[in-house]
């Protein structure tokens, strides 16, 4: 089984200025992903796809001889993933000719993820009949329990149950997506777009792996982490 491992990085990002290549313990941000991957062992091809030549040089420098340079129209902020995944996937191919079971992408922003989620995630998805698989963590946020909306300048619970939900820990679980890991078998990502399907599964991962980089508190708090280790 032949398995593509992705790693999209825009050049671009309004919510934390160049934080896909902002310095972490002497290594840009996305070193770390790029040397999960690698030490994984577990992909047959590893590929970089960003709108930025500095990006794409600073992956070379760490190993990365895939370089897939991401037209204008697929580096926007509103740009959704699927399209940019299936672009890497029509570049490699041509590229090497090979015909991928699995694609994997791996997000730059996620850097606390460990090589056995990696491992175990791809791993859980050859097992299954599944068409897809993402990584998720345990909710702090329960949409039965304490998140609410404003409707009709009233609070309402998101979610109810015929019984009262007095705790956290009554309530259903429910997970978040934690933009870290995510799988498809090719057929399903050429046919559709949406993320969750009938035969979707999920890797959960804990929160303390879960963290996505997308403020200055976020960095700041992969920095004490990382620098932890």
């Amino acid at each position: 089984m032949k398995i593509l491992c992705t790693i999209c990085v825009r050049g671009g990002s309004k919510g934390l200025r160049n934080k896909n290549i902002k310095n972490i313990n002497g290594k840009p941000l996305v070193f770390y992903t790029i040397n999960q991957a690698i030490r994984s062992k577990i992909f047959d091809n590893i590929t970089i796809s960003s709108d930025s030549y500095k990006i794409l040089n600073i992956a070379k420098k760490f190993g990365i001889t895939d370089l897939i340079k991401r037209p204008k129209n697929l580096a926007t902020d509103s740009a959704p993933r699927n399209p940019v995944i299936k672009h890497c996937l029509a570049e490699m191919k041509i590229s090497y000719k090979k015909k991928y079971a699995l694609i994997v992408d791996l997000d730059a922003t996620a850097p606390l993820r460990k090589i056995i989620d990696i491992k175990k995630a791809v791993n859980k998805m050859i097992k299954s009949e599944a068409s897809n698989l993402f990584s998720v963590c345990e909710s702090r946020s329960n949409p039965y329990f304490n998140a609410v909306e404003i409707v009709n300048n009233k609070v309402q619970q998101l979610k109810k149950l015929k019984k009262n939900i007095t705790s956290r820990q009554s309530a259903p679980k429910v997970f978040d997506i934690n933009a870290s890991i995510y799988i498809w078998r090719r057929d399903f990502l050429k046919k559709y777009e949406s993320l969750i399907s009938k035969k979707t599964i999920i890797y959960i991962m804990p929160e303390s792996r879960s963290l996505d980089i997308d403020t200055n508190f976020h960095f700041k708090l992969a920095r004490f982490l990382i620098n932890k280790k």
